[in-house]
C-alpha cells in the first residue's frame, strides 16, 4: 500500500514538471523514430508485398545457396570464437588475479585490454594479412613461405578472437576479483589441491559468467563486418552477404529479409545473455572480496603461465604495431626498403586525407555529448524517476546493443530512402550528415547508458531531494547536483562515443554518400584494393587520434574530476 501510493505521488510529482515530461517525450520519440522505426521498416519489408502478407521474399533469399552457406559460416564462426575468446580471456583473468606478477606482465595486460577499445575495428586483419599472407613478414620473409592463404575461415576465427578476447578478460576479471577467498582456501585447507578447487569452487561460480562472456563475443562476432570483410575472401557471413547484396545485387527487399535473419539470431543471443546469465551471475557471486587473496607464488605455476600470456600479450601488441610499421615501408614483402613516409604524404596529397579526417572528426565531435548527454538522461530517469514508460525507454535504448551495424544501415535506407513510411516527410535525413550523427549515437548509446546507470545508483536519493524541497526544477537539479557527481563517467562517456563513431564502419558504410569521407571507410576501401600502404597510413593516424582521446580524457578525469575533489575534501 506505502509502496504504490510512493508510486502514485512520484507519478504526480512527474507530471507537474513540464520540463521533465517533455524530455521523456522527446526522448520516446526519438528511441522510436531511430531505433524502434527502422527495424519495423525491415519487418514489413519481409513480410509484406504488393498482394499483402507473404514469404516469398523469404523463400527467394533461403533458395539462394550463397545465403544459406553464409548462415552457417556465421553460426561456425561464432560458436568457435566465442569459445576461444572465452577460454583465452579466462587464462589472462585468472593469471592476472590469482598469480603474482611484475610489473612488465601487468603493464603488458593492461595494453592489451585498452588496444581493441582504441584501434578500428579491422586492424588486426590488415597485421595479419601483412604477417602471415602470401607476401607475409613471417611466411614469406622469415619462413621462405610464398604461397600462404591467410583467408577465409581460419582468418576469420584467428582476428576476431584476437580482437574480442580482451572484451571476456575483462569481464571475467571483474567476477573472479568479486569471488570471496575464504571460499576456495576452506577447500585448500581440506587438502584439495588448486586444480581440484578451481574445477570444483571457482569454475562453477564463473560458470553463468562464462556464459555471458561467450554470448557477448558470439554476438559481436556475428555482427562484426570489417574482419570478414577484408580478410573473409570467398568464406562470406551474414553480414558481408547483406552489404554485397545491396551493393552487388541492389536488391533491397532481399537485404532487408536478409537482415531480419541476422537480427533474430542476435536478439535470441542477446535476451539469454541479458535477462537469464547477468541476473544468475549476480546471484551467484558474494560482491566484494571480504580481504585480500593469497597470490600464488610457486614458480612450477608462476612462470609457466606469465610465460604462456605475456608471449600472448605480446604477440598481440606486435599485431598491432605491424600496422604503423607497415605504413612505413614503400613495399611489404620480401624485400624491405629503407622507411619512407611515402604513403602519409599521399594520404593527404592524392587521396583527400585532410577531407577524410576533418568529416570523421567534425561528425564524432558531434555524436559525442549527444550520446552522453542522452545516455546520462536516460539513465537519471531509469534510476531516479517512476514512471509508466520507464521501461520502454530503457529496454529501446538498450536495444540498439543487439542489433549489429549491418542490420541497422538497411533499416535506415529502408526506412529513411523514401521518407517516413515511404511519405517523402523526413527524406531529407537519407545521405546527409544528420543521419551519419544519429547513426553515431544510436550504436554508443547502451554503452553510455549502461555507465551512467551505474554511477547513478551510487548517489543518494536525499542529496537530490534536498535541492528540490529549496524550490529547483528537475532541469535544474541534474545540471546542478546530478550531473556534477556523475562527471566522471559524463567524460567517460563522452569520449567514448567519440571514438566508437570515429571508429565506426558496419552501419555507416551503407550510408555514407561520396559528399562525405570517412576514414574507416577509406581504410576499408584501399584493404580491398590491396593497397596496404595506404590502408595503413589511414590507420595509423587513427589510432593516433583514438589513442590521444582517450590520453586527454583520463588526464581531464585525474585533474578535474569528481574523485580527485572527493578525496582533497
Amino acid at each position: 500500500m506505502a509502496k504504490s501510493q510512493s508510486a502514485a505521488l512520484d507519478r504526480k510529482k512527474l507530471m507537474a514538471d513540464p520540463v521533465m515530461v517533455g524530455t521523456i517525450v522527446v526522448l520516446i520519440t526519438f528511441l522510436t523514430l531511430f531505433i524502434l522505426y527502422p527495424l519495423a521498416i525491415l519487418l514489413v519489408d519481409s513480410f509484406y508485398g504488393g498482394e499483402g502478407f507473404t514469404l516469398t521474399t523469404f523463400q527467394r533469399i533461403m533458395a539462394m545457396p550463397t545465403f544459406t552457406k553464409a548462415i552457417g559460416n556465421t553460426l561456425k564462426v561464432g560458436f568457435l570464437v566465442g569459445i576461444l575468446s572465452t577460454v583465452v580471456g579466462l587464462l589472462f583473468a585468472y593469471v592476472e588475479v590469482y598469480v603474482k606478477l611484475g610489473r612488465l606482465v601487468g603493464g603488458l595486460f593492461k595494453v592489451v585490454s585498452m588496444l581493441p577499445v582504441v584501434s578500428p575495428p579491422f586492424v588486426l586483419s590488415l597485421s595479419m594479412i601483412m604477417l602471415f599472407g602470401s607476401a607475409g613478414l613471417i611466411t614469406q620473409f622469415l619462413l621462405g613461405i610464398y604461397d600462404n592463404n591467410v583467408y577465409g575461415f581460419w582468418g576469420i576465427v584467428i582476428v576476431q578472437t584476437l580482437t574480442f578476447f580482451p572484451v571476456c578478460y575483462m569481464m571475467l576479471k571483474g567476477l573472479l576479483k568479486n569471488i570471496d577467498p575464504s571460499l576456495e582456501e576452506a577447500a585448500r585447507d581440506m587438502g584439495a589441491s588448486r586444480s581440484k578447487v578451481f574445477m570444483t569452487v571457482t569454475f562453477p561460480l564463473l560458470l553463468p559468467g562464462l556464459g555471458n562472456a561467450f554470448l557477448v563475443t558470439f554476438i559481436e562476432s556475428i555482427a562484426d563486418f570489417a574482419n570478414p570483410m577484408i580478410i573473409g575472401g570467398s568464406y562470406d557471413t551474414l553480414a558481408t552477404t547483406i552489404y554485397l547484396q545491396i551493393t552487388g545485387a541492389y536488391d533491397k527487399q532481399g537485404a532487408a529479409a536478409m537482415a531480419v535473419v541476422l537480427l533474430c539470431i542476435t536478439l535470441v543471443m542477446f535476451g539469454v545473455q541479458k535477462y537469464y546469465l547477468e541476473a544468475k551471475t549476480a546471484a551467484t557471486l558474494t560482491g566484494k572480496a571480504s580481504r585480500g587473496r593469497m597470490l600464488i607464488e610457486d614458480k612450477s605455476v608462476t612462470v609457466p603461465l606469465t610465460i604462456l600470456c605475456s608471449l600472448a600479450a605480446f604477440f598481440v601488441i606486435l599485431m598491432y604495431a605491424c600496422v604503423p610499421i607497415g605504413a612505413l615501408f614503400p613495399t611489404w614483402g620480401y624485400k624491405f626498403t629503407p622507411f619512407t613516409l611515402k604513403w602519409f604524404k599521399l594520404v593527404f596529397t592524392r587521396y583527400k586525407g585532410f577531407k577524410a579526417f576533418r568529416d570523421s572528426f567534425v561528425l564524432s565531435l558531434l555524436a559525442a555529448p549527444i550520446t552522453a548527454l542522452l545516455s546520462m538522461i536516460i539513465s537519471y530517469l531509469v534510476v531516479k524517476r517512476n514512471f509508466k514508460s520507464k521501461g520502454f525507454i530503457e529496454a529501446v535504448s538498450m536495444l540498439a546493443m543487439a542489433v549489429p551495424g549491418t542490420v541497422l544501415g538497411v533499416g535506415y535506407i529502408r526506412g529513411f530512402s523514401g521518407g517516413l513510411f515511404h511519405t517523402g516527410f523526413l527524406q531529407g535525413l537519407y545521405g546527409s550528415a544528420a543521419i551519419l550523427i544519429i547513426v553515431f549515437v544510436v550504436r554508443s548509446l547502451p554503452t553510455g547508458t549502461r555507465s551512467g546507470i551505474s554511477a547513478l545508483r551510487q548517489i543518494d536519493k536525499s542529496i537530490e531531494e534536498s535541492a528540490y524541497d529549496m524550490g529547483a526544477d528537475s532541469f535544474t537539479v541534474f545540471m546542478t547536483v546530478t550531473l556534477p557527481l556523475i562527471k566522471d563517467s559524463f567524460l567517460s562517456g563522452l569520449v567514448t562515443a567519440f571514438v566508437r563513431s570515429i571508429t565506426a564502419i558496419s552501419a555507416i558504410i551503407l550510408l555514407v554518400t561520396p559528399q562525405f569521407l570517412l576514414i574507416t571507410v577509406q581504410i576499408n576501401e584501399f584493404a580491398e584494393k590491396g593497397s596496404y600502404g595506404i590502408a595503413c597510413a589511414f590507420a595509423s593516424i587513427l589510432i593516433l587520434i583514438t589513442y590521444g582521446s582517450v590520453l586527454l580524457m583520463n588526464l581531464f578525469i585525474k585533474y578535474f574530476g569528481t574523485s580527485k575533489k572527493i578525496k582533497e575534501g
